[in-house]
């Protein structure tokens, strides 16, 4: 028996980094997925989105383990298409017992500068609350809830210069930040009814959106079109251990204990898989 086995995971995001990342976890331990991602590009944002090609790759994966998957190509920002998207892996597989609220953005460098900003906000928080909200009315005792915060959602940029000062990257850490106050409120107020909801809160995770161009150049400002070679040294700067960044199975290994019974009784909890990049800017607070 796998630790999630039987159940079902509703995950948007899921066509790469991430998101395919948790869906192949959660399979390989006996869950069938509903994987969800838009999979056409903004124009505020620098770097390109999946493809539908990397969302039928990620069904393959999962199907190598056995399990059932349902794709479905739909925009988080828009609630109707959320709705019809869960509806139709309702329709083939029976129920949800798992929302991983993945899909995010990064808005550094984007423009126009504000719609760049919106744009960010409407995916990383609308989004998780659009994809969590069609989910609720299916949800039983048991379930959980887990969303993709960040680790830029806990620094205090007051104190230290940062990347991602510009209005997508400003975008970036609101929207990270209200999602995780948006699940501590709903922790809460599910917690009756026996189903879970919880924040991971990753630092630089190996994906295509921190491999890219604007990414490399929020942390090498000094240049005006840094290689990953120019950047990656520079990346070290948000965690205490001396790494660059860590990979998506490191959040999927949190997501999978989030997801299974070991976790029964955690809930509104804000977990860092980040390297000790909060100790580097918090005091002990007791």
């Amino acid at each position: 028996m796998g630790r999630v086995e039987g159940k079902v995971a509703f995950i948007t995001g899921a066509a790469r980094g991430q998101g395919r990342s948790h869906a192949l976890r959660l399979a390989e331990e006996g869950a069938d997925i509903i994987a969800v991602d838009f999979c056409t590009d903004f124009e505020t944002i620098g770097y390109p989105m999946s493809t539908p090609e990397d969302l039928a790759e990620t069904a393959k994966l999962v199907e190598k383990f056995d399990r059932r998957v349902v794709t479905v190509q739909a925009d988080v920002r828009n609630a109707d298409q959320m709705k019809a998207a869960l509806d139709t892996g309702l329709a083939e597989l029976g129920k949800v017992d798992i929302v991983v609220a993945q899909a995010g953005i990064a808005g550094m460098k984007g423009e126009p500068r504000w719609q760049s900003f919106t744009d960010v906000v409407n995916v990383n928080l609308v989004g998780v609350i659009n994809a969590v909200s069609v989910a609720l009315p299916h949800l039983t005792e048991g379930a959980s809830v887990i969303a993709t915060g960040s680790t830029a959602a806990l620094m205090d940029v007051s104190k230290v210069d940062v990347p991602g000062k510009d209005p997508g990257g400003v975008g970036y850490v609101y929207s990270k930040r209200a999602l995780t106050e948006y699940i501590h409120h709903l922790a809460l107020h599910i917690a009756p009814e026996g189903i879970r909801a919880n924040v991971i809160h990753p630092t630089n995770c190996n994906t295509p959106m921190l491999q890219s161009e604007p990414m490399y150049r929020s942390f090498r400002p000094d240049l005006e079109h840094p290689t990953r070679a120019d950047a990656e040294p520079a990346f070290g700067v948000q965690q205490a251990m001396k790494i660059p960044y860590i990979e998506p199975s490191d959040i999927s290994n949190m997501v999978l204990f989030l997801a299974s019974e070991e976790s029964r009784y955690v809930t509104g909890m804000q977990m860092r898989v980040d390297g000790g990049g909060y100790l580097k800017w918090y005091d002990v607070k007791f």
